[in-house]
């Protein structure tokens, strides 16, 4: 093989099993996992659009996110379900730019997305209660249209430059992936030449900018529980914090795994132990967000039964 990522033409992904009946099984719990996020975000999406009750910021945020996650576990898990299926382990060379693409671009995108939520959640409750005729002019739609447009742009822009970026490099190390889809780690694992320093720069100024995100989340969040302990009634402090909760815990999930994933010890990593990483913070995220929005939101909750019994008595 040459010195040129050209002359790969298609790279070999980590399979979850070995025996066929073990393989089998990833099918079938990765296909209930794809068809419940499928299910799960297609349905708040269609609450949202179809209920004027729900066009307000937070909501209009929460779509996005939704739409954001309705393309994250199709960005890895079929590729990985139909290998299970078939028994093998290929991804072709152009497949794997697109499946790396999409990944670090909704990702990103989703990482943003929550940064903004955290502003919004900021917004309504610490600026609601202090400077309450300032909120809609600094919170309208346009506003909003602009934060999410910024957002999925900042994705996309990340996801060009570190998809270039790989795939410019010199590969030299066979074409093995220890991973179930593609994933720039691994595939710097390969390259035989010194112009991964680029790569690698990418990498730091995208730790920067996620670092100064998580800061910004964090200080929201000291400034909202700031805000909601000013509440005088204990029942407004509930209803603060039964709209807050839900994204402190898709964050903390999204975070938690993706942090574990890649600053663990060496002491710990194994094959096992990655492979069960890098599928709880691509697959479980995406798939649970529903689940955690709706089932501490009554507004929303009411919102998607109105929607299903509407539906149901046509």
């Amino acid at each position: 093989m040459s010195n040129s990522s050209s002359s790969i033409s298609q790279f070999l992904l980590l399979p979850f099993a070995d025996t066929w009946e073990l393989q089998l099984l990833h099918f079938c719990l990765s296909l209930g996992i794809y068809l419940a996020a499928l299910l799960g975000n297609g349905l708040i999406i269609i609450t949202i659009a179809c209920d004027h009750h729900l066009h307000t910021p937070m909501y209009f945020f929460l779509l996005n996110l939704s739409l954001n996650d309705l393309g994250c576990i199709p960005s890895t898990v079929p590729k990985s379900m139909v290998n299970s299926l078939w028994d093998t382990r290929a991804i072709s060379y152009t497949g794997c730019v697109a499946q790396l693409f999409s990944f670090v671009f909704l990702m990103t995108t989703e990482y943003y997305l929550l940064t903004v939520m955290a502003y919004d959640r900021l917004s309504t409750l610490y600026i609601a209660i202090c400077h309450p005729l300032h909120y809609e002019t600094l919170l309208g739609s346009r506003a909003c249209v602009h934060m999410a447009a910024a957002a999925w742009a900042s994705g996309f822009l990340n996801a060009v430059l570190h998809t270039a970026s790989t795939f410019s490099l010199h590969l030299c190390h066979g074409n093995a992936l220890d991973q179930f889809f593609c994933e720039i780690p691994q595939i710097l694992k390969l390259s035989c030449s010194d112009a991964y320093l680029r790569e690698t720069g990418l990498i730091v100024v995208g730790v920067c900018l996620f670092f100064g995100c998580f800061v910004f989340i964090v200080v929201s969040y000291v400034q909202i529980f700031r805000a909601v302990l000013r509440i005088p009634s204990q029942q407004g402090r509930h209803k603060a914090f039964s709209t807050c909760l839900p994204h402190l815990a898709v964050v903390s999930l999204f975070l938690s795994t993706a942090v574990f994933a890649y600053l663990k010890p060496p002491s710990i990593s194994s094959l096992v132990l990655d492979l069960v990483l890098s599928f709880l913070y691509s697959v479980f995220p995406p798939a649970l967000n529903p689940l955690i929005y709706s089932m501490r939101n009554q507004e929303l909750k009411d919102a998607i039964w109105k929607l299903m019994n509407g539906c149901f008595y046509l």
